[in-house]
């Protein structure tokens, strides 16, 4: 890795992306209709210490620390300065998106959150492909994902279906919300990321350079 990859451009569209998926999150988690494969986890450890919506970014910090910290003892590899750069702010976003959510999306009618889970798996999509453009490095839990796959030598998609299972889960026993965003963004994030960070690269980074 070469600090070429550290741009103001490729950082700024990185930081663009971890907000948005923070968002993203948020907003899923807040409309009751379940959660992202990640999401899951932190709102079955928001459930298991019984916090409110509004505290899953705190919840969130405390697991990505700890990601961090296995990651620097079993993936080392995996662990960067864009790593970090993912860590630092997101409970925060998180945060601003809990306290976003229902002064947006003011009713708790099927159609509002109907709306709101579709405005939050199309942030949540749009920020991981930001990220993955910029090419910054990985997010907590991509790092662990990777480490395992050089573990024991699956392949990509095995060890990214694997693990989104066992995520979801373990999420579910914890008391995490299983819905239809569970489903959906488990069956439809990684082609949907692939598409969307290959144009985003294309056009914002590469185009640019």
């Amino acid at each position: 890795m070469t600090n070429r990859r550290y741009t103001p451009r490729t950082v700024s569209l990185a930081m663009v992306g971890i907000f948005l998926v923070c968002i993203g999150v948020a907003f899923n988690n807040n409309t009751q209709l379940g959660n992202d494969p990640v999401g899951i986890i932190y709102d079955g450890l928001r459930a298991t210490f019984h916090l409110g919506h509004a505290q899953l970014g705190m919840v969130s910090n405390y697991l990505n620390v700890g990601l961090i910290i296995a990651l620097f003892l079993i993936g080392r590899h995996y662990a960067s300065w864009g790593t970090l750069m993912y860590l630092i702010p997101y409970g925060l976003f998180i945060s601003i998106g809990s306290f976003l959510y229902p002064l947006i999306f003011q009713s708790t009618g099927l159609m509002t959150r109907v709306f709101g889970g579709i405005t939050g798996i199309s942030l949540y999509y749009l920020g991981i492909s930001l990220f993955v453009a910029a090419d910054i490095g990985v997010d907590p839990f991509s790092g662990f994902m990777l480490t395992i796959r050089d573990k024991t030598g699956w392949s990509m998609r095995r060890s990214k279906v694997t693990f989104d299972v066992a995520l979801i889960v373990v999420g579910i026993l914890l008391g995490g919300r299983f819905g239809i965003i569970t489903i959906l963004t488990a069956l439809t994030t990684g082609p949907t990321i692939q598409a969307l960070s290959n144009i985003f690269r294309r056009r914002l980074i590469l185009a640019k350079s």
